[in-house]
């Protein structure tokens, strides 16, 4: 059976087939319940985005410590921060908690410095945000994800993807149900690997002039000085 069964492939064709390597896809969830569905959304975002010939990492954030309650060596730390250099464009999925992203999602990205010298570990990156909701369809946590994605200097793409009463949509096997919803997760994943591909190919894209105009130790200097 095509681990793909939903989708149309003849409409979906692969989007990189070529020599270079495959775009790098970290994708991140925000429940560590059993049956996450922000989790079995993400492995669905996965199974497309490796369809269009990304390579996929998910950062499993069960057992990663509250920000600042532990020192930023701790093996769950370092396995997200590794992650998020090795990624070209990234996939977030939070379920709606209160009318916003859950605590799980926002720690992981709290963990994440603000810069590494000059420059944020996420600048230049693509983003695509997901949320799940047990009630009816929302927009509120994709759009914090949006305006989260733009602190960390990411390139949020158009397209997102919110599933009301996420329980409904997954079969007794964990797979998404065949829908529009599902479509609109394939017209996610899709443009995501398009825009990263682009900006690959574009680095002058993402490269700033205030940069280029103070160094990384210049700037460093400049920030951790205790007076002006």
């Amino acid at each position: 059976m095509s681990t793909l069964p939903n989708l149309d492939a003849g409409l979906s064709p692969p989007l990189h087939t070529g020599p270079s390597p495959a775009p790098r896809i970290l994708l991140l969830y925000g429940s560590t319940r059993p049956r996450s569905f922000s989790r079995l959304l993400v492995e669905e975002a996965a199974r497309l985005l490796e369809h269009f010939g990304a390579e996929t990492r998910i950062f499993n954030p069960s057992g990663l410590p509250l920000p600042d309650d532990a020192p930023s060596d701790h093996p769950k730390v370092q396995e997200l921060l590794t992650l998020m250099q090795w990624s070209e464009g990234q996939v977030w999925c939070s379920p709606e908690r209160h009318g916003s992203m859950s605590a799980v999602f926002k720690a992981q990205i709290d963990w994440v410095p603000l810069a590494l010298g000059a420059v944020r570990p996420t600048q230049g990156k693509t983003l695509a945000v997901m949320q799940v909701s047990g009630g009816s369809q929302s927009f509120n946590t994709v759009n914090q994800l949006r305006v989260l994605g733009r602190w960390m200097r990411m390139f949020t793409i158009p397209n997102q993807s919110s599933v009301p009463k996420a329980f409904l949509e997954f079969d007794e096997h964990d797979r998404m149900k065949p829908s529009a919803l599902y479509d609109r997760v394939v017209d996610v994943m899709e443009e995501l690997v398009k825009f990263t591909v682009l900006l690959r190919d574009r680095p002058d894209l993402v490269d700033r002039y205030s940069e280029r105009k103070e160094s990384a130790d210049e700037l460093s200097q400049r920030v951790n000085q205790r007076s002006i």
